[in-house]
């Protein structure tokens, strides 16, 4: 059983998590080229969206910027020296932050990014290896999509692989889940043979 302590450190790590996850990256970059990143493209807010339709270096910064925001809450509960419950909890609700961010009426992205970098945090192993799947499937097929969905599968393999602690594969199961949820759309595309291939664009002129 958890003590009040405990419980209250969990609670207050875990919003922060949520809020730092919420935080609208690549919509605050595509504002900046004034593309609303919403309304362009995919709708989406990913650094896949934000480089298509507002260039390569705003997809890059987004990129960045999403990554960070789920390291830092599992890197700032391990500093604390925060138990490995509070840390995969942290993981979990910075990745419901991005996709479900109370900034953006709970409208977000799809995790990718915000995965990567709560497992650079948590299980970085596991994570680069799963990296190394990205990029062969990426380098093969030039779609985002699947080479997102193959490395989300592979996480919580890898973590069980190389025997992380059980709050770490389970946070790696669940944020699995939740990425290739959020790519329904893409799977239905990638069945009928219709995603597209990624092509970063130029930034669309401010009016």
């Amino acid at each position: 059983m958890l003590s009040d302590l405990d419980l209250g450190v969990l609670i207050l790590s875990s919003v922060a998590a949520y809020l730092c996850g919420s935080i609208p990256t690549g919509a605050l970059i595509a504002k900046r080229q004034g593309i609303a990143v919403q309304e362009a493209g995919s709708g989406n807010i990913g650094a896949t969206n934000v480089a298509r339709t507002a260039g390569k270096k705003a997809g890059i910064l987004t990129l960045i910027g999403d990554i960070l925001k789920g390291l830092f809450p599992v890197l700032i509960t391990r500093w604390l020296g925060l138990n490995e419950v509070v840390q995969a909890s942290a993981a979990v609700m910075a990745i419901l932050g991005h996709l479900f961010p109370v900034f953006l009426r709970f409208v977000g992205g799809k995790g990718v990014a915000t995965g990567l970098g709560v497992f650079l945090g948590l299980a970085p192993i596991a994570i680069l290896t799963a990296l190394l799947g990205f990029v062969l499937v990426f380098v093969v097929f030039r779609i985002v999509s699947l080479a997102s969905l193959v490395a989300a599968a592979l996480t919580p393999c890898f973590i069980f692989f190389f025997a992380y602690p059980w709050p770490v594969l389970l946070a790696g199961i669940v944020i699995a889940g939740l990425i290739i949820v959020r790519h329904h759309e893409n799977i239905g595309r990638l069945l009928k043979g219709e995603e597209q291939k990624f092509r970063a664009g130029k930034p669309v002129p401010s009016a």
